[in-house]
């Protein structure tokens, strides 16, 4: 039997009254109050997620720049110290082991921030090949990480650091901040304008705190995943697997084919080249339904089962029924008529143009 890890900050979770459900082999919030009052917080204001179940890597030494450039498949030597990109860790197939966030914090050094279902096997996979001249270190049992999302995250982001600067979009800062460190990643998972606030475990319910008094409401995992499924970003083990590749899940974006050899590289270049014969597609009721699920099917034009969803939700922003599935790559263009089938009932669907939700544009 697995374990079933704790955040530092359940405590506090338990005590503002959240429904805990095991996620990803953690203990974590799955709402406070309603997940559509926690995504319209977010959407409207402000919001602030438990993330200290996903994992943080240090890696480190010099040949640590060509070593991650073999192993994620986009180009870090792209980043200067202080930026971060979305990349992917890739089998030999090219199928996604995972789907992480890379930050320079130096000449020689990166900072990693990796799923919390994927830490024991990413590390694994990546210390089976890392070489003399790399430091990987996993402190993932250090650090408390919390997501603050929403319009108003800039300024509660003032009000409880005054005198800190936010980094820039897909920036990272680190500074000394009431006896501890403190690391801000300027990213997110919700589309809104947000940053990622990590600090030592021991102190991360206090800060937790420090941004609900700032106007940030408590979320949790329910808001986060019709928050990111309206953006259509993916989730990993839903959407992204070891069995479906950057360019099948239409990330090829973040797939980096001219900087050289790297783990799967072939595979990608062959389905660039080719198409690949299946994609991840954006599909949305044209009416009203029950709403749509993970691996609930999905119908052709004909009634033909041609794949499942891989998400779905009932869109709060939208009031209609969304997900993502992989379709036959013929039947990927947008307007194609679906069905998903929702224990025994369909409901029409067609191929939409992603994202189903666009947000105001992020601060700078």
């Amino acid at each position: 039997m697995s374990i079933i890890q704790s955040s530092p900050l359940e405590a506090l979770h338990l005590r503002l009254g959240a429904r805990m459900v095991p996620f990803a082999g953690w203990n974590m919030p799955v709402q406070y109050t309603a997940i559509m009052d926690e995504h319209a917080a977010v959407r409207g204001a402000a919001g602030v997620f438990d993330i200290s179940h996903m994992g943080q890597f240090v890696v480190s030494g010099a040949g640590a720049l060509g070593w991650l450039n073999r192993m994620l498949a986009n180009n870090v030597a792209k980043l200067e110290a202080g930026q971060g990109q979305y990349s992917f860790l890739l089998n030999e197939r090219g199928g996604v082991i995972d789907d992480l966030i890379v930050y320079r914090t130096g000449p020689e050094s990166f900072f990693l921030v990796v799923n919390a279902s994927m830490i024991d096997e990413d590390f694994h996979w990546m210390a089976k090949h890392q070489p003399e001249d790399v430091a990987l270190a996993n402190e993932s049992a250090l650090w408390a990480g919390m997501a603050v999302q929403g319009p108003r995250s800039a300024e509660i982001f003032a009000e409880v650091c005054p005198g800190q600067a936010l980094p820039p979009r897909n920036g990272l800062a680190r500074f000394a901040i009431d006896g501890g460190a403190a690391v801000v990643c300027r990213t997110g998972y919700t589309g809104e304008d947000g940053f990622e606030f990590f600090c030592p475990a021991e102190q991360g319910a206090a800060w937790f705190e420090k941004f609900i008094a700032a106007g940030a409401k408590a979320c949790g995992l329910g808001a986060r995943d019709t928050l990111r499924l309206e953006m259509c970003y993916p989730l990993n083990g839903n959407d992204l697997s070891p069995d479906r590749t950057p360019i099948e899940a239409g990330l090829g974006f973040f797939v980096d084919l001219d900087k050289g050899d790297f783990i799967g590289r072939e595979v990608l270049a062959r389905q660039k080249a080719d198409g690949p014969a299946q994609r991840l597609v954006a599909l949305e009721y044209t009416d009203k339904g029950a709403p749509p699920r993970a691996h609930y099917p999905v119908l052709d034009a004909a009634g033909q089962v041609v794949a499942e969803l891989s998400s779905g939700v009932l869109s709060p922003s939208t009031g209609k029924g969304i997900g993502m599935a992989y379709v036959p790559a013929a039947m990927a263009k947008v307007g194609t008529a679906f069905a998903v089938d929702v224990r025994g009932r369909q409901f029409p669907a067609k191929v939409v143009k992603k994202p189903f939700y666009k947000p105001a544009a992020p601060k700078a």
